[in-house]
């Protein structure tokens, strides 16, 4: 293999990187009212104890306990799509990652099964509602 040959593989992988940092960027940008990401960081605790308590419930789907597994994995894997020592775009993506899988859980699994394993505070669970993209039903 020639060096021009891994030189543009090389180059297009770190292309296609910088373009998802600029996704990421412009979306945390645009959704900024979602949620602030200290109360997201604040919650990781009891979000980690919720995601253990859906992946333990087998009256959920087994595809909400595959997400649910996959995102643990990553969350725990010391590879990241963004390092974490970037100032706040390090943890954006952890926090967009969270996001979409809780929509993906909410829409599968619903609000009520979330409900009932929300081991924290009533105004943790809006916000972790508010970051799956609804708003807490009272």
């Amino acid at each position: 293999m020639s060096w021009e040959t891994v030189a543009g593989a090389v180059g297009g992988v770190l292309l296609v990187y910088a373009l998802l940092l600029l996704l990421l960027w412009g979306y945390a940008r645009r959704h900024p009212e979602t949620v602030a990401m200290k109360d997201a960081l604040r919650l990781l605790p009891d979000l980690l104890r919720l995601l253990r308590r859906l992946l333990a419930d087998k009256s959920v789907g087994a595809g909400v306990r595959v997400r649910v597994a996959l995102l643990v994995v990553y969350l725990l894997s010391p590879i990241d799509l963004v390092p974490d020592f970037l100032p706040v775009i390090g943890y954006a993506d952890d926090v967009i990652i969270v996001a979409l899988v809780l929509r993906s859980v909410v829409a599968r699994a619903g609000v009520d099964a979330v409900r009932r394993h929300w081991p924290g505070t009533p105004a943790g669970l809006e916000i972790v509602l508010r970051l799956a993209g609804l708003e807490a039903r009272r």
